[in-house]
């Protein structure tokens, strides 16, 4: 392993058999140009146990690569596809779908509302199961092809194509079977089918005593309010309760879950035997979680298998992962220590042991060989912004590193446990997929590798490195010099920030972790510059939980030390600097404009919140608590007492149907301003949510761009 804490990136011209002449700066046209991606192996992934592996070649055709041979087979053509489906009155598919292999020979996948198995060797497709077409939150569970799906607020499932309703709630405000806490401690969804599919368990959120906030629809010819339920930091909050349904019984009962109605449930899990169901409890202060078991049959509680507490907050965001050959241990992965680890218990809730530790975090858990006494997972041990995988032996405890190239990797691993296919990205290699052997590490052979996808583009050099805050921790930042940079000249900066919990904008990947968009700044003629700040991710509970109940101070200051580094630089024109950022980054955006007058002479914000208590429940109070419990942090954050501060131009952006920072917190900045004879500069993308998507993108750059040329 080569500890990295500070490379550098040449990306001044590539020539690799292009001269000069041929390289050119970058322009808007380039922006939405596919070439300017890495090539991907689309879709790749293992061949059920064996060790051949699948990737989709030009969206047409599925290839098969062998650990033994270099040369990969055709295995399966769109027309053989279409062919067989067409048997089930299926209409030709256009491109090859996403599939997922069951087993050495079949796999399935989804097309307008049919789930479908395909044999490679028989080259026949067989229908397992159908679904409404207008179906929402599809959840297919992998052994009997069972389909959980919502239609409005309510749950059906599918079961050999016939349809059936589990809820039959009228209430709006009752939801059933979709996400719930606004998405926070990992939720992604509502519907948990147990391992064999004979049980369903499912959220059903109670809304109705959330207060109905409106976002307005202007594309009617009288505009209408579409209401939606938004909990704010210290008003009331939903109540969530999780049922179970038998589908052969057509039964449902509820959890008999305890304590305050407005606590969470989170990292819903099943056991093996589909007998109980195990829920992360926390109380609404997020400051205490209880592990509980439920017996799935009736309903009760059976017991708390352990407890994690802090006066900050607990952040579960990972189910138990069982053991297959020890059905009644799982790994439950926990910043107890400090940092993101991985520990096994048993299902009476005794610690049989801690199986990682160090002063880095486990970013993912890749899975077992076969016998389980190998555990794969991917830390950050080598460097807080690369990751790497490791293999760990569940009975020494001893480790081993089995990628070596800097940068961060994405692995698979055969279900064997003896193959990896892996997928680097690093500031020197765009995008790169390797065959490792497992107990060695060593490459077997490179599979494909794109070094560098712009290599007829002009573009800055980009620096990583790290500087040092003012409690000696390392802060990572990116640095990007204009194209056709001339050191004795002074350059104009762009400071782009977002600075929030669960962010690293700072990466060991193509680029540093930047995009298209700050290029083309560079080919424009602007230095571009990011920092990630105390309070983001994957540095440790210490680093991150210190912006409790004081959102805006300590990250303005680690922020700050960015500005000083660029001040020190002598291409850097210090008068001319604009800062950047949407969502937690135009609230720090707005955070440093007022909070450091006079430092940047130009900022652009996006959904930015303005005053936490408008900001939702389970992210606003894990940070800042409620503005009853922490008046004096609020009062602090609150921008709102500061826009008498603003020097120079601000242009605030803000979605009219942004459900996450609701359009309120910008507008309430703007009448602040009026009152106080401020003046900004303020624009509104109609219909959008907390972001501009599509085709308005390039709109939103550009409107951006004019704002800097025009006042920086």
């Amino acid at each position: 392993m080569i500890r990295i804490s500070t490379f550098i990136l040449l990306l001044l011209f590539v020539f690799s058999g292009h001269s000069y002449a041929q390289t050119r700066k970058m322009d808007w046209a380039d922006l939405a140009t596919p070439s300017l991606s890495a090539k991907s192996l689309r879709n790749l992934q293992w061949m059920g146990t064996s060790d051949f592996f699948t990737y989709n070649a030009d969206g047409k055709t599925i290839l098969k690569g062998s650990v033994k041979s270099a040369q990969p087979d055709t295995l399966l053509k769109l027309q053989q596809l279409n062919e067989a489906v067409k048997l089930l009155q299926i209409t030709d598919l256009k491109l090859l779908p996403s599939y997922k292999w069951v087993d050495n020979d079949q796999f399935t996948f989804t097309h307008k509302g049919k789930a479908i198995k395909y044999s490679i060797s028989k080259r026949t497709a067989q229908l397992l199961n159908s679904f409404s077409t207008d179906a929402a939150n599809v959840d297919i569970e992998d052994s009997q092809y069972r389909v959980a799906f919502t239609r409005d607020n309510n749950l059906f499932v599918s079961i050999d194509g016939k349809e059936k309703a589990v809820t039959q709630d009228t209430d709006k405000g009752i939801v059933n079977g979709q996400s719930v806490h606004r998405n926070e401690f990992g939720i992604k969804g509502g519907i948990f089918w147990s391992p064999k599919g004979n049980l369903l368990a499912f959220y059903r959120m109670d809304e109705r005593m959330v207060a109905e906030y409106p976002i307005v629809d202007i594309t009617q010819r009288i505009a209408k309010v579409d209401a939606i339920r938004y909990p704010m930091a210290g008003e009331t909050s939903h109540q969530v309760t999780l049922g179970v349904y038998n589908p052969t019984k057509g039964t449902t009962l509820f959890l008999k879950t305890a304590g305050p109605d407005d606590h969470y449930l989170t990292n819903i899990c099943w056991d093996p035997s589909e007998k109980f169901i195990y829920i992360a409890e926390l109380n609404r202060g997020q400051n205490q979680m209880k592990y509980n078991k439920y017996n799935a049959e009736t309903g009760e509680f059976v017991k708390t298998l352990f407890e994690e507490a802090s006066p900050q907050y607990v952040e579960p965001l990972n189910p138990a992962l069982f053991l297959k050959t020890k059905p009644n241990q799982f790994i439950w992965q926990s910043q107890r220590d400090g940092y993101t680890h991985l520990y096994l218990y048993d299902t009476e809730g005794n610690l049989i042991k801690q199986l990682t530790k160090g002063n880095w975090v486990v970013t993912n858990v890749n899975g077992f060989d076969q016998t389980e006494r190998k555990l794969f997972y991917t830390s950050t041990a080598v460097s807080p912004i690369q990751r790497h995988l490791y293999v760990l032996d569940m009975k020494s405890g001893t480790t081993t590193c089995l990628t070596q190239l800097h940068g961060t990797h994405a692995a698979q691993i055969s279900t064997n446990g003896r193959f990896i296919l892996d997928m680097l990205s690093s500031t020197d290699i765009a995008k790169r997929y390797d065959l490792i052997d497992a107990t060695s590490g060593k490459l077997i052979r490179t599979l494909q590798e794109d070094i560098n996808p712009w290599k007829n583009i002009q573009r800055g050099e980009i620096t990583v490195g790290t500087l040092k805050s003012k409690d000696g921790s390392d802060l990572y930042y990116r640095l990007t010099k204009p194209a056709d940079f001339d050191p004795t000249k002074k350059y104009p900066v762009i400071f782009y920030v977002y600075g929030g919990p669960h962010s690293q904008l700072v990466t060991d990947t193509w680029m540093g972790g930047g995009n298209a968009w700050f290029q083309l700044l560079a080919a424009k003629g602007y230095v571009v510059f990011t920092l990630d700040n105390h309070g983001t991710s994957d540095r440790g509970f210490a680093f991150e939980s210190i912006i409790h109940r004081n959102l805006g101070t300590i990250e303005v200051d680690d922020q700050m030390v960015g500005v000083n580094y660029l001040k020190s630089l002598p291409f850097v024109d210090a008068d001319r600097m604009a800062v950047d950022g949407w969502s937690y980054g135009g609230f720090m955006t707005l955070s440093l404009m007022l909070k450091q007058p006079g430092v940047f002479k130009v900022a652009t914000a996006g959904g930015p919140v303005i005053d936490w208590k408008y900001y939702e429940v389970m992210y606003g109070e894990r940070y800042m608590d409620t503005p009853q419990e922490n008046p004096e942090g609020y009062k602090n954050a609150n921008l709102l007492n500061y826009a008498q501060n603003l020097k120079g131009r601000m242009l605030i952006i803000h979605g009219t149907s942004d459900n996450t920072v609701v359009w309120q917190n910008s507008l309430l900045f703007l009448k602040k301003c009026v009152e106080k004879g401020v003046q900004v500069d303020y624009y509104v993308y109609p219909g959008h949510e907390h972001n501009v998507v599509g085709p308005d993108r390039i709109h939103l750059y550009k409107k951006l761009f004019q704002y800097y040329e025009d006042h920086l």
